[in-house]
């Protein structure tokens, strides 16, 4: 096992073995890496195991650089692990590059099947029968998708939890892929409003360049496609706290002129390529949907429902917003089939993901009867009118879930955990030690 000495921290890394398909143990197997995280000078102390399930999905476990944001707090009376879930980061990869080696798309549609929320249980708790003394419970923080997994683990293994933490991540348990876009839109058109109501330049600023890409084909850096849709996928970071910032200040950078006049800027279409790309988590555009389907809900394929159910929100029409008065507006976490047209790092993998999207008869994730009978202290952050999770789907699941104790706030957008220097995660513990 390797080591590294950071500043306050000691990092170690595990890697494990696990099949394929748990119910066929003695099947094909990958590789799943976990990062043990403990604070310096506590290395051989007895400290209780607190594991992170990053969202997503298919998003690697962050990378610490020593002591910071919610891992100081963690760090106080928890080892933590940060786990790369299958397919991500350090262990085995699942992308355009290796999925090949699966066969065709059908093969590679019938192997990611395999990366949901109740595989990524599995393996939690094989690492924790690996890692945990006695084999004894530890925690589980789960982050948004994270926060999917968990309630997955009060469902499948709670015997496995001491305690769980969910930050903006309650999924509703019983929302079709459909019901939770149905959700989303006018949830992202407010923040919409928000953005252009503290920007109202912003409005001229975003038409002009959608106007520019419905004209002219624009390649990003890397050869991806900038379409007038690409462009408002770039919404997606209206979500978090400093988002909208973000979002003024590129579209407010985007021009510079040229000798044949203006033109998009170098820097504004390396800074687009670095948020719209997906090279570093092609999984999280390839499972997205995936993660809603649960055959009791609704046995048919998720069939992209993003795309499926967008005109009935007329104000997301690019066209009919560059011919009126309105604004053009930004999209969020939806996942359409021209992002596997537009993006290298997905463009190989459009048929695989097309294979997935016709998929039928997804196996439940949760447990409603398990929920309700649940024993496992359990404290969750709901993130008022947070824009990737529904708040009121959440809140409809938070009843469900017996003894867990809710937090609602609109003090944070999604990203709390990571920018609150780690006072969401010490209102979640002081909840379940009924200190608050």
């Amino acid at each position: 096992m390797a080591v590294d000495r950071l500043p306050g921290v000691v990092l170690t890394d595990h890697l494990l073995e696990v099949p394929l398909d748990h119910a066929d143990p003695d099947g094909e197997h990958l590789t799943v890496y976990g990062r043990e995280v403990v604070a310096a000078g506590r290395e051989r102390d007895a400290l209780p195991w607190l594991v992170y399930l990053q969202g997503g999905p298919g998003c690697p476990a962050p990378r610490p650089l020593g002591r910071d944001s919610w891992l100081s707090r963690a760090l106080e009376d928890h080892r933590v692990l940060l786990l790369d879930q299958r397919g991500t980061g350090r262990s085995t990869p699942a992308n355009r590059q290796t999925l090949p080696l699966r066969g065709g798309p059908a093969e590679q549609a019938a192997y990611l099947a395999h990366f949901r929320a109740d595989a990524i249980v599995r393996d939690a708790e094989l690492f924790r029968r690996r890692l945990v003394a006695d084999g004894a419970p530890w925690s589980v923080l789960g982050q948004s998708f994270g926060g999917f997994c968990t309630v997955a683990y009060l469902s499948r293994a709670p015997e496995g939890l001491r305690a769980a933490y969910v930050t903006g991540g309650l999924p509703g348990i019983d929302a079709s892929a459909e019901d939770v876009y149905r959700a989303a839109y006018p949830r992202v058109a407010r923040k919409n409003a928000d953005h252009y109501a503290r920007y109202p330049q912003d409005v001229a600023a975003a038409k002009r360049i959608a106007a520019h890409l419905r004209e002219r084909t624009v390649r990003l850096p890397g050869g991806g496609l900038l379409t007038a849709e690409a462009f408002q996928a770039l919404g997606l970071m209206l979500g978090s706290g400093t988002g909208s910032h973000t979002l003024h200040h590129l579209v407010t950078e985007a021009w510079v002129t040229g000798p044949g006049g203006s033109e998009l800027a170098d820097a504004f279409l390396h800074a687009v390529q670095g948020h719209l790309s997906h090279a570093t988590t092609p999984l999280f555009a390839v499972l997205h949907e995936t993660i809603y389907g649960q055959r009791s809900v609704d046995p048919g394929p998720t069939g992209w429902a993003a795309q499926r159910v967008r005109p009935d929100f007329p104000e997301f029409d690019v066209d009919a917003a560059l011919a009126g008065d309105g604004p053009l507006h930004f999209t969020g976490e939806m996942m359409y089939p021209w992002l596997f047209d537009s993006d290298p790092a997905l463009v190989p993998l459009k048929e695989t993901a097309q294979a997935l999207a016709e998929r039928t008869d997804w196996p439940d994730l949760y447990d409603a009867g398990r929920l309700a009978a649940n024993t496992v202290p359990a404290a969750a952050a709901v993130y008022f009118d947070d824009m990737y999770v529904d708040t009121a789907q959440a809140l409809r699941t938070a009843e469900r879930i017996r003894g867990l104790r809710v937090w609602v706030t609109n003090e944070w957008e999604h990203d709390g955990l990571r920018v609150s220097d780690g006072a969401v995660l010490d209102r979640l513990i002081r909840t379940v030690r009924g200190e608050v």
